[in-house]
């Protein structure tokens, strides 16, 4: 099976990115969001993306225009049925995400693939809300996935070796990325390893062990990472943070998991709109 006809599900900072990489691999792509406004909020960060990457000298002009004419967007999963594949990329919530994939597998053909873009959400009960559990596996790509070359291909007890194989190919072959494979666990590889390392660093922070400069200096010029923990946990975003967080310490129950006090304060206060930020450094 080819994959040439792809959807993304949300159009925010995941989803557009993983639309971007599929239309530049020369898939017909759709991006569903859930109103007229958002799915134009999508278009223009999309139409924004791509111009910088003209000016940064990695695409042409040429190669633009036809990047943008292979995008589409929508507000109706009805223009989804011819679709090959559809990556789901909206808010990580497990009732939310089991909503999407029981209207998907309604709707899509029933040779389509239906992949999640999670981070730490089991695929097995994702796969629960479908009636296709061999056709649905996980698809983790990284921020920004037009530039992080890893995707993690995660497979419940279901997913059949035929639609691990199929997506595989198109990760490497098409999209040009790096995938690995891992089991149904929480946190998959990457996160089951990141995130205890960045809440411990909140907690250095939080008990005034040393600044977040220094925090993140000591990570950076002495184990040579691009970020520091807390510049990084910024840009994943601290309430995506605190869910993964939970679901991993929901299953695994071991402290370092744990979401520490300083991330729910900050998260509390950022949702009541009492700080001018959710993060280390907008935080005041």
């Amino acid at each position: 099976m080819a994959i040439e006809k792809v959807a993304v599900i949300g159009g925010g900072t995941m989803g557009s990115g993983i639309a971007e990489v599929a239309a530049k691999s020369g898939c017909n792509t759709i991006v569903v969001e859930i109103d007229a406004g958002l799915a134009e909020l999508a278009q223009k960060k999309l139409e924004t993306s791509t111009e910088k990457a003209v000016t940064r000298g990695k695409i042409s002009e040429e190669d633009r225009e036809g990047l943008l004419g292979r995008l589409s967007f929508t507000t109706s999963f009805k223009d989804l049925e011819d679709r090959d594949l559809v990556i789901e990329a909206v808010v990580e919530s497990p009732s939310v995400k089991a909503d999407v994939f029981s209207t998907l597998d309604e709707i899509v053909q029933d040779s389509a693939i239906l992949a999640s873009n999670t981070s730490s959400i089991s695929i097995g009960e994702i796969a629960d809300s479908t009636e296709r559990g061999e056709k649905v596996l996980g698809m983790h790509f990284f921020n920004p996935a037009t530039i992080q070359p890893l995707v993690e291909l995660i497979s419940s007890e279901e997913t059949s070796e035929e639609t691990l194989q199929i997506v595989e190919t198109f990760t490497r072959d098409v999209m040009g990325k790096h995938p690995i494979r891992t089991i149904d666990r929480a946190g998959f590889v990457v996160n089951r390893l990141l995130v205890p390392y960045l809440l411990q660093a909140m907690h250095m922070f939080d008990r005034g062990q040393a600044t977040k400069e220094d925090i993140d200096a000591g990570m950076k010029f002495g184990c040579a990472h691009p970020q520091g923990p807390l510049e990084l946990s910024d840009l994943i975003g601290l309430d995506t943070l605190q869910l993964v967080a939970e679901v991993l310490y929901e299953e695994f129950k071991e402290p370092t998991y744990a979401p520490p006090p300083i991330l729910k304060r900050m998260v509390t206060a950022g949702h009541l709109g009492r700080k001018s930020g959710k993060g280390f450094y907008t935080y005041e």
